[in-house]
């Protein structure tokens, strides 16, 4: 049986945090692999790149390491009861851990069937900027719904968003945080480019 990394997100690029975070949760939760999963659709966001450019990016950033795959979803957003199911189906025996960050824990417990994502895997939760490891512990004891284990790791992947990256590839700057071989591919298929 092997332990499961799912982080799954927009990666509108996916750029050097989100590379940084799933090692260190690959190490903290001692995952055998980490799939990263975009979302095609996100509801919550307007404008986002190409479903197709946003996977060629992260197989280009998951490349260099042996333990990352990229998963791609049939279905157009992530909903606990068709997306659970699926991956449950993709990866039998094996133990789902589901990667987060502390960002995400204060709404978690009220998404749609939450109660199903955390009876069915491990929650692997790694503190962003000042969050407190004792105020998040706090949070999870009070949701109705217990996960089957949680995992709470000093994140000290770079504070970088995927905007600040998407502006410095439209202004075709560097910045900290944009990985070399996204860069190379936004470019060469003219990504995050304004033609105003």
């Amino acid at each position: 049986m092997s332990r499961i990394g799912i982080y799954a997100g927009t990666f509108d690029p996916v750029h050097s945090g989100h590379v940084t975070f799933a090692l260190q949760a690959l190490k903290a939760a001692k995952l055998d692999k980490v799939y990263f999963l975009p979302e095609r659709r996100p509801p919550a966001k307007q404008q986002v790149e190409h479903f197709g450019h946003r996977v060629a990016m992260l197989n280009k950033a998951a490349a260099p390491h042996p333990q990352f795959e990229v998963l791609e979803l049939v279905d157009i957003s992530f909903s606990v009861a068709r997306t659970l199911p699926y991956l449950q189906q993709q990866f039998p025996g094996d133990e789902l851990v589901f990667l987060f960050g502390s960002d995400v824990v204060p709404s978690l417990a009220g998404w749609p069937n939450s109660a199903r994502l955390l009876k069915a895997g491990e929650l692997v939760i790694g503190l962003r900027n000042q969050d407190d490891r004792a105020a998040i512990h706090k949070i999870v004891e009070a949701w109705p719904e217990q996960p089957k284990a949680v995992t709470v790791f000093d994140s000290f992947a770079p504070d970088i968003s995927s905007g600040k990256v998407r502006e410095a590839l439209r202004q075709r700057q560097t910045t900290s945080g944009v990985l070399s071989s996204v860069e190379r591919y936004s470019d060469r298929n003219w990504l995050y480019v304004s033609l105003a």
